[in-house]
């Protein structure tokens, strides 16, 4: 794996640099462009240069996107990105996060299973309603990679851009949970077990959930101490930092928390104490700027990755139909997942359709849900689930991820 990590890391590097000189996009869609790219290019390639097409190919494939996504870098993203937020604006916005964080991706996850449980039979597409609702819970959570990478560029309100950033950190978490429990389901066997696999999803809810908001609790409160102490130390603050995301994430898989969750609690507290308190400012710049570099790099590693994976598609047209089926239906989950909860909170009317369209615009899809559906097996429908969840991700970082701009121009100007 680490050959193929540096290999993709070089790619990325190039890319970026191609971007940033010549196409001067937000980094994350030209990166995902430039990818795409160079993945037809490789395709292209099979019958001219087999020797080349295997090589990149096993690059991919060895890379293992799944484990490098969800068990390496997922957490160390979600680091870089709470650690910048604001608790005291954050918890202004608490009861709009938690709303489209845990109902959302619950309404989400229906909606979408269900549409495309229809949508499947329309085009001659057998999949069993179960394994669609495997297909709504892992595309229903908003990637925050992606959304608060293009949010940098989109000048929304303070309130909204806390809003859209504050779900995309914690439904992720949720909606791991929501699929983990929904693949119990679908995997539980006779009907004589349902007690057994409802009390199963209730334990992954109450252990993985709860368990990973307090240990990431517990943990950012530990680690801000050991910092406190040492803040004259710019270099051993960084440093347990970066412990703290890497050491935290394997001692929560090690007792069956939410990593993700954890991660982003902990990185709340941390960059609250380091950045807002009275630490040095050397302190503040040096962790800072590490986290920014990771954070930029790990990105385009992600894109890299997602735009090289086109290779692994086997495409029809039934399925290519179904792909763009999934984006429509993907869109209409996601506006009764935001009018729904959004309907719950206190609003001014003219405010309302604005910002929840803004909301609706920029719930971006990205490596999350592409990871989970590739850790579905062949008996689970993976080749269909992959392959739809690839298109509704490329639509949604291209089209909306370019347009987000102006749409927000539009509703809120």
């Amino acid at each position: 794996m680490f050959e193929s990590f540096s290999f993709i890391f070089l790619v990325a590097a190039l890319l970026t640099y191609v971007n940033y000189r010549w196409l001067k996009l937000p980094s994350t869609i030209g990166l995902m462009l430039l990818a795409l790219g160079a993945s037809l290019l490789v395709i292209s390639s099979k019958s001219l240069l087999p020797d080349f097409y295997d090589f990149v190919c096993g690059v991919i494939v060895e890379a293992d996107f799944k484990t490098l996504l969800l068990e390496v870098m997922l957490s160390l993203l979600l680091f870089a990105g709470s650690i910048h937020i604001d608790i005291s604006k954050l918890t202004k916005e608490r009861w709009s996060i938690l709303l489209f964080a845990s109902l959302g991706v619950l309404i989400s996850t229906a909606i979408v299973g269900g549409l495309f449980f229809l949508a499947a039979g329309m085009v001659g597409v057998d999949i069993p309603f179960i394994h669609c609702l495997l297909f709504g819970a892992l595309i229903s959570p908003t990637d925050p990679v992606a959304v608060i990478s293009i949010l940098k560029k989109a000048n929304v309100g303070e309130s909204l851009e806390m809003k859209i950033e504050g779900e995309s950190l914690f439904n992720d978490g949720v909606g791991v949970v929501v699929f983990t429990g929904i693949l119990l389901l679908a995997r539980g066997g006779s009907e004589e077990s349902g007690a057994m696999i409802a009390s199963e999803i209730g334990y992954v809810f109450l252990v993985e959930a709860m368990g990973g908001l307090l240990f990431g609790l517990v943990l950012g409160w530990l680690v801000l101490k050991l910092m406190k102490s040492v803040e004259e130390n710019a270099h051993l603050v960084a440093l347990l930092s970066i412990a703290a995301v890497l050491g935290g994430h394997a001692l929560a898989l090690k007792i069956g928390t939410s990593g993700p969750l954890a991660m982003v609690v902990a990185g709340l507290f941390i960059g609250n104490g380091v950045n807002h308190n009275v630490f040095r400012k050397e302190s503040q710049d040096l962790m800072n700027g590490i986290w920014s570099v990771l954070d930029e790099s790990l990105n385009a590693v992600l894109f890299v990755l997602i735009g090289l994976s086109l290779h692994l598609l086997i495409m029809d047209s039934q399925l290519i139909t179904l792909g763009l089926l999934s984006i429509l239906i993907v869109l209409i989950g996601r506006t009764i997942a935001v009018v729904l909860p959004a309907s719950l909170l206190k609003h001014g009317k003219e405010e309302f359709w604005p910002s929840t369209g803004v909301l609706i615009w920029g719930g971006l899809r990205g490596g999350i849900s592409l990871a989970l559906a590739m850790s579905l097996s062949d008996d689970l429908h993976s080749r269909e689930i992959f392959f739809v969840t690839f298109v509704v991700v490329i639509f949604s970082i291209l089209v909306q991820g370019l347009s987000l701009g102006a749409v927000v121009k539009k509703l809120l100007s």
